[in-house]
């Protein structure tokens, strides 16, 4: 079961073509071309830009989204005289044309995310989507059995990403999170991923409106045997429950099994660390990686 709520199961292909991926692989091509012309290998290129050889290569085969800052900074060293950052506002517009993309059975809960005032996770599984890293996100798709193809792991990845405007909009949902230890420890997609993904923790941790606790492992009481779930309050409606497990995703409106999620969810953070050691957690686990 995952609380990451983005769409994890295989969905038949959109029926409207974005043109995101034809776009991306485009522009990997230019990349590569220009590139190639300047001497340069992938590591080369990365290193003179700030970027690991696996992401020039993604990039250059179109498997990866291409940022903004990384077509400015390649335009300018590789001589690409503005063709590379001319593209940028297309790529934003198919990013934004993808974000919207989630799979059928999971837009009832998408649309009630982006009205919920108060948003609360329980995680055992993974670290909750509106809080991943776009490398830890891709990982999630990337390993999934069957494999998804490309073009919908990259779709999936901006979807979830798309969902986490609502943590800086105004006005912003009061957020909870209760993360198991366990998914601090996995290092899902290797150090390198799982380091990024606990700092990124760390940043939206100290925000405002989000509260991140860990629920630890030597909790003899533990409260989350039942596995993840999400809690929503949308502005004016009842508030609602959401499982999910092996890509199956379930709304939960009955007052009385609500009810007993929100007391669940109230022992687990009663049992989890405060968000001072919490946070204090993460930056040691940061520090071990």
């Amino acid at each position: 079961m995952s609380s990451s709520g983005a769409g994890e199961r295989p969905e038949p292909a959109p029926d409207e073509e974005d043109g995101g991926p034809e776009l991306f692989r485009a522009l990997g091509r230019q990349v590569r071309v220009l590139r190639e012309r300047a001497g340069l290998t992938q590591r080369e290129l990365g290193d003179r830009l700030g970027y690991g050889e696996d992401l020039v290569s993604s990039l250059e085969r179109g498997r990866r989204t291409p940022q903004p800052e990384f077509l400015d900074a390649a335009d300018d060293l590789l001589g690409a005289g503005g063709v590379l950052r001319a593209a940028t506002e297309e790529v934003a517009r198919a990013k934004a044309r993808a974000r919207v993309r989630h799979p059928a059975w999971f837009r009832d809960y998408a649309r009630l995310e982006r009205e919920a005032e108060e948003i609360s996770f329980f995680g055992t599984l993974t670290i909750p989507g509106l809080l991943q890293t776009e490398e830890y996100a891709r990982v999630t798709f990337s390993v999934r059995q069957p494999l998804l193809p490309e073009e919908t792991v990259e779709q999936r990845v901006a979807a979830r990403l798309g969902r986490q405007d609502i943590l800086t909009r105004w006005p912003t949902p009061m957020v909870t999170a209760v993360i198991d230890e366990s998914v601090l420890r996995r290092e899902i997609g290797g150090r390198s991923v799982q380091r990024g993904q606990l700092k990124h923790l760390l940043e939206v941790g100290r925000l405002r409106s989000t509260t991140v606790q860990v629920l630890p492992l030597d909790c003899h009481e533990y409260a989350g045997v039942d596995g993840p779930f999400i809690l929503l309050t949308p502005k004016s409606k009842p508030q609602v429950g959401y499982l999910e497990v092996q890509g199956v995703g379930h709304l939960v409106t009955d007052p009385v099994e609500v009810r007993m999620l929100a007391a669940r969810y109230g022992s687990i953070r009663g049992q989890a660390l405060s968000p001072r050691e919490s946070l204090a957690l993460i930056e040691k686990l940061v520090g071990e990686r």
